[in-house]
């Protein structure tokens, strides 16, 4: 059976998602989040050993629309990977996808999303999407959650990984790395 695998990246004050309007599943210079330590190798190779597990990706609609451009027309080893591998949309509100590929899910979507981990293979990869993690979560889907920790405060502005409205899952921890640059990456599992 295959594992549904999150990454997203957490300000100290928990923000997941910052407002900035670029989209790269690779840490940005723009991002309030990631930009500090935006070179740092360390960051790079976690961020990148997490998407080397995977052989397909999910995503919502926010994070293909962001995604799409940044790799349709680009070429070499990390973009033809990602461009061939299957790639899976959830979304109430989109009917087909240009991005090759790719499937869009708005029926059933907690069935259709089982099926998916029925099939042969490893890893769906979910990279940001974070409205579709907490969804994950609450629908016991989601089979791991890698948060790294980003040493900065944003204040307050953004969206967070849990909302008031949402019952709390316990999650256990099953490794921490931190990083020379004060970044900490958290591995978890839900109980």
């Amino acid at each position: 059976m295959r594992k549904i695998v999150s990454g997203l990246y957490v300000s100290l004050d928990g923000v997941v998602e910052s407002g900035w309007t670029g989209v790269s599943p690779n840490i940005s210079p723009n991002d309030p989040i990631t930009g500090p330590y935006f070179n740092d190798p360390e960051v790079n190779q976690a961020v990148g050993a997490l998407m080397a597990r995977n052989d397909a990706m999910l995503m919502g609609r926010i994070t293909y629309e962001g995604f799409l451009p940044f790799f349709s027309g680009q070429s070499g080893p990390y973009f033809d990977t990602v461009n061939a591998m299957p790639k899976y949309v959830v979304s109430t509100t989109m009917r087909t996808a240009q991005w090759q590929n790719t499937t869009v899910l708005n029926e059933n979507l907690a069935d259709e999303i089982a099926e998916l981990k029925d099939q042969p293979g490893e890893v769906i990869g979910v990279g940001g999407s974070p409205t579709l993690v907490r969804w994950l979560l609450a629908e016991g889907l989601l089979d791991e959650l890698h948060l790294m920790l980003f040493p900065v405060v944003l204040g307050g502005a953004g969206a967070r990984l849990y909302t008031e409205d949402m019952e709390v899952g316990e999650l256990r921890l099953t490794g921490a790395d931190t990083l020379a640059c004060g970044v900490v990456n958290l591995h978890y599992v839900p109980k």
